[in-house]
Parts: C-alpha cells; sequence; structure tokens
C-alpha cells in the first residue's frame, strides 16, 4: 500500500482520503485471485473495527496462513 493518487479521487492530491493496493508482492509470492480476496477482507476488517485490539489478535493469526502457504521466493527459492 501506498499514498498515490487514486483515480477519480475528488479530494486534491495533497489529502489522504483512500488507500491503494498493489498486487505485485502478492503476485510474486504466488498469490492469486481468491488470496487478494482474502487479504481485502482482512483489511476491511481492520477499518471497520479500528482500535479493536481482538479484531487485530485474530487477523494477524489469519495473515500467518497465506505468508507461510506463499513464502517470499529467494534465488529461485522460497523461504
Amino acid at each position: 500500500m501506498n499514498k498515490n493518487l487514486i483515480p477519480y479521487d475528488p479530494q486534491p492530491p495533497k489529502v489522504t482520503s483512500g488507500i491503494r493496493v498493489g498486487t505485485p508482492a502478492a503476485m510474486t509470492r504466488g498469490m492469486g485471485p481468491e488470496q487478494m480476496r482474502q487479504i481485502v477482507r482482512m483489511i476491511s476488517r481492520l477499518l471497520h473495527n479500528v482500535g479493536d485490539k481482538a479484531i487485530q489478535v485474530e487477523v494477524k493469526g489469519e495473515v500467518r496462513e497465506p505468508c507461510c502457504r506463499f513464502p517470499v521466493p529467494i534465488a529461485g527459492k522460497r523461504i
């Protein structure tokens, strides 16, 4: 995620009014559309429950599964 301009955003460029999620890192790991939907659901839960420590702990646990299932490739190997 980063703070790039979002297409058709009515706010001026210096106002952060949304997030833009990129897929290159997920695709490099071999993730596909289903994993991206899973990532979006996790982000959505966090944004709808800002400050809820229980939700943060739950989502942190959920993040482990796809990260372990799709490890980062290093020099032709996955770690």
